[in-house]
């Protein structure tokens, strides 16, 4: 690509090493999560939220458990100030809840944020100014000292407006906007100065956040900042740090799992990461990146497309198919191997009582999201392979094929996918199979039949047609099988066929209580042909079986001589 040259890295490293966080392999708890939805989020949307839509989102917020949600700007904007007075007047706000608001370093602006929290129990009041070398030298054209200056201002501000609120209980956040392009040094100085004047207490501790405002770098170099600045902040146990990742780089949850484990305690982000330019950090991802590591998040996404449906409504904004746990083919298999892997790791936890999920291609049950293994997890199509398909026939319609009729099942269904162009639906596959193998009457087709036990022998009485010609016929055999087979070759001596193999079973699944017979037969050329038969009775889905093998590719012709 041209132009290369003109990029660089628009980052800092800290002073020092920073990489103790290394040595842990995960997260072993979960940190405070604080949705920013309301704000980041509604503020990147094409048509922000109304009034209205802003409570059904913080509604849903609060049934999905989040116990810190920032409500918006309310000095920024009319809607968002008569959204919080809503909230407050109406008593909305849980007793384990706390709002945030969001406010620049500017007076103006900070008193018409601490006006429309008048009322609340509990409130962040979350302050912030630009840091960055570019802001300061391009936007602001301050140096690092008036910088501190406007963060130390709104800071003492902060103090003489809340000392007026004594009916509510104030935590104080401040934010270095733009961190990642901050020398840590300067980051550290400006945090350091306001935490000097907010004094933190364990009983009023203060947030110290570092947001990825604009995601620059690496992730574990975001993580090396979060490091330097957590290790030597002032009154360190009564801070609690805060990331805050963008996904510029699209690599938001990596940089925040990273900056958790080099120090950080809370994260604020979005429900799908939505937010400006490539969005904020996914929420959703990092909760369930936890879970399947065997830690409670502590919020609520037992149903994911519940979740989906009403985000989709909400924000107008689709969700991808392949979005981490949420997106409608993450649980799909398509491949042959990864399906026969998965359904056998199925099988596995079924006869072993297995516990723990270890299942191949899939790191989390589908069922914990509310997802179906029958809908989600096997999906056919041309690249599917005789797992797969076997799978879907016992699992949705009860048919556990013997394995050489699994491969050549499969083999077929593929070719109807292939032929087709297209994903096969359940019902699909079901159909192939019925038209292709179960119960198939033409050319040799079974109009009636009884048998009775003569003499320690089966006699079968069997009336069926061949072609247009039709047939009276009684034959002795050693069982209802053998006895049909050899009325069969009474009717045509040259119809020459040996039985290979033979599989029954009752079909559990909307079944009507049938039964479903498998028959392997063999020509005289060793040619092998499979057949099918269902039937309430067992005996008579044996003997469909065995003419459903011997009609399948008009098989009969290929002994009858033709006129």
């Amino acid at each position: 690509m041209k132009h290369v040259e003109k990029y660089r890295a628009g980052y800092f490293l800290p002073p020092e090493e920073c990489l103790d966080w290394v040595k842990q392999d995960r997260l072993e708890k979960a940190p405070i999560w604080c949705s920013v939805d309301l704000r980041d989020g509604n503020q990147a949307l094409v048509t922000p939220m109304n009034l209205k839509e802003k409570l059904e989102f913080y509604e849903f917020l609060l049934k999905l458990g989040f116990k810190e949600i920032e409500v918006g700007f309310p000095a920024a904007s009319d809607t968002e100030y008569e959204f919080l007075r809503c909230l407050i007047e109406q008593n909305r706000i849980p007793e384990d809840v706390t709002i945030q608001v969001l406010t620049q370093s500017r007076p103006h602006i900070i008193e018409k944020t601490f006006e429309a929290i008048r009322g609340a129990k509990r409130v962040i009041v979350h302050l912030y100014n630009s840091t960055s070398l570019a802001q300061r030298q391009q936007v602001f054209r301050r140096s690092e000292e008036e910088i501190i200056d406007i963060a130390q201002e709104g800071a003492r501000l902060f103090n003489e407006y809340a000392a007026k609120m004594p009916e509510t209980e104030f935590t104080y956040e401040y934010s270095p906007e733009s961190f990642t392009g901050t020398e840590p040094e300067f980051a550290l100085a400006i945090c350091n100065a306001v935490i000097d004047i907010w004094k933190p207490s364990p009983k009023r501790k203060v947030i110290i956040n570092l947001p990825a405002t604009v995601e620059m770098s690496m992730p574990h170099v975001y993580a090396q900042q979060i490091a330097f600045v957590s290790r030597n902040l002032h009154c360190r146990e009564h801070v609690i740090v805060s990331v805050h990742p963008h996904n510029d780089r699209g690599t938001g949850v990596a940089a925040a799992e990273l900056g958790l484990l080099a120090g950080g305690d809370r994260v604020e982000g979005t429900l799908f990461g939505n937010g400006e330019r490539t969005g904020n950090v996914d929420l959703i991802t990092l909760a369930m990146n936890l879970y399947t590591h065997g830690v409670d998040p502590g919020l609520d996404f037992s149903n994911m497309p519940k979740i989906v449906h009403f985000y989709e409504e909400s924000t107008g904004m689709p969700i991808s198919a392949r979005q981490p746990y949420a997106g409608q083919l993450v649980f799909a298999a398509f491949s042959g191997s990864h399906q026969d892997a998965i359904a056998k790791g199925m099988q596995f936890r079924k006869e072993q009582e297995e516990t723990l999920w270890t299942v191949p291609y899939l790191p989390l049950d589908p069922a914990d999201v509310n997802r179906e293994y029958q809908t989600d997890v096997i999906r056919i199509n041309s690249q599917s392979g005789k797992g797969g398909i076997s799978y879907v026939l016992e699992h949705h319609f009860g048919y556990d094929l013997p394995e050489e009729l699994r491969r050549e099942v499969g083999t077929f269904i593929k070719g109807v996918s292939d032929t087709q162009h297209k994903e096969l639906e359940p019902q699909d596959i079901l159909e192939a199979f019925y038209e292709e193998y179960i119960n198939i009457h033409t050319p040799i087709s079974l109009e009636d039949i009884s048998w009775m036990r003569k003499d320690g022998n089966t006699v079968a009485d069997v009336n069926l047609k061949i072609g247009d010609e039709e047939y009276f016929l009684t034959a002795k055999g050693n069982g209802p099988i053998d006895a049909t087979s050899r009325a069969l070759r009474m009717a045509h001596p040259n119809l020459d066929f040996s039985f290979e193999d033979y599989a029954e079973h009752a079909l559990e699944v909307d079944s009507d209580s049938q039964a479903a017979a498998y028959v392997k037969i063999s020509d005289p050329k060793g040619r092998n042909y499979w057949g099918v038969g269902v039937h309430e009775d067992i005996t008579l889905a044996s003997v469909r079986a065995l003419i459903s093998a011997l009609n399948r590719e008009n098989l009969v012709w290929n002994f009858i001589p033709q006129n």
